[in-house]
């Protein structure tokens, strides 16, 4: 009897402190932040939607099913985003000062512990440097999920490389070959490096929901301008749709927008149109994300932008705080 109890005990102990094989578990302390809330999502299908992770006494718990390898994006209530790489049966510590999330500090596997070294040894460098260290990275750690992480930032989003992310990608690939998400990029990235040479968006003509012609003309000869992707039951990217609304008021004529919707019909994208009271030009051909423009642009999630200077590519797949500080920042405003 005095050996059962003990038995149960440790397995008392251990379920506390851990999670099951089925499960992921983050353990988390902030500085600064006694209480409050942030987000969680997963660009790689890990979860859906979003979730949302509660701040108490400066501590969090979280913990989500989890049956494969998969990246987590925490959103912070600054926009700014720090990846967790969630495991089956794993538990991870996050440590750090919510007034320096940079220098946020993930422990537990090895690819955060990967990661948070990556994230110290960049703190200072330039963005050249930065990207010089990523394919650095990818050679001594071919077979990480890390690398896949960096390639979508830093060659994929602001200042785009393709052709070089392709490169990286295919790389990645012989040590990851069934990794889904991996799989999906080198697609993307393939699709782009051929579609948009030096940065070129691909030429297209198309029709509006109001039966207006469309074209790419229109963007590529203006000073900024901007296409996103954007649906009616996908939150973040009606979010993106109000900031751009807010930042086409403050350029004051400067900014061409165009917008894709991926709804299966018309009806609520013209209802939130209406209701919004958004004035540029909205493409909806019912083909969701198999609509040829879709294709054609190299649009592979949602939401997702593409950012037009001069009619030269300068920014993709952004979040909607460095989306408003592109903008911002080329049109000076």
């Amino acid at each position: 009897m005095k050996q059962l109890s003990i038995v149960l005990l440790l397995t008392l102990i251990l379920v506390s402190c851990g999670t099951d094989s089925q499960h992921f578990k983050i353990d988390g302390r902030f500085l600064h932040l006694n209480q409050g809330e942030f987000y969680v999502y997963s660009p790689d299908g890990g979860i859906d939607g979003l979730d949302t992770i509660k701040v108490q006494a400066g501590r969090f718990v979280y913990e989500t099913p989890c049956t494969r390898p998969c990246i987590l994006m925490m959103v912070f209530p600054n926009f700014s985003e720090q990846p967790i790489f969630a495991e089956p049966g794993k538990t991870v510590s996050v440590q750090g000062d919510a007034s320096h999330l940079k220098e946020m500090e993930t422990t537990g596997t090895k690819s955060n512990e990967l990661m948070t070294k990556f994230r110290k040894e960049v703190a200072n460098s330039s963005p050249p440097e930065t990207k010089k260290q990523v394919e650095q990275f990818i050679k001594d750690y071919p077979d990480s999920p890390v690398g896949v992480y960096l390639v979508s930032k830093y060659f994929m989003q602001v200042e785009p490389n393709y052709k070089k992310a392709n490169e990286l990608i295919e790389a990645m690939l012989k040590k990851q070959e069934r990794y889904g998400y991996l799989i999906r990029l080198h697609q993307l990235s393939q699709s782009l490096a051929n579609s948009t040479p030096n940065g070129k968006l691909p030429s297209f003509k198309a029709t509006d929901i109001e039966g207006n012609a469309v074209s790419s003309s229109t963007l590529t000869n203006a000073k900024v301008a901007v296409i996103t992707l954007w649906s009616s039951w996908n939150y973040d990217s009606m979010s993106m749709q109000r900031e751009l609304k807010s930042l086409k008021r403050k350029a004051g004529g400067q900014l061409q927008l165009l917008s894709i919707n991926i709804d299966a019909g018309t009806y609520e994208c013209k209802s939130i149109i209406k209701r919004d009271s958004i004035s540029w030009p909205n493409i909806c051909d019912g083909e969701m994300m198999e609509g040829s423009l879709v294709r054609k642009i190299g649009f592979a999630s949602i939401p997702d932008n593409i950012i037009l200077h001069q009619g030269k590519i300068v920014g993709h797949s952004m979040n909607i705080q460095q989306l408003r500080e592109k903008v911002e920042e080329l049109l000076h405003i």
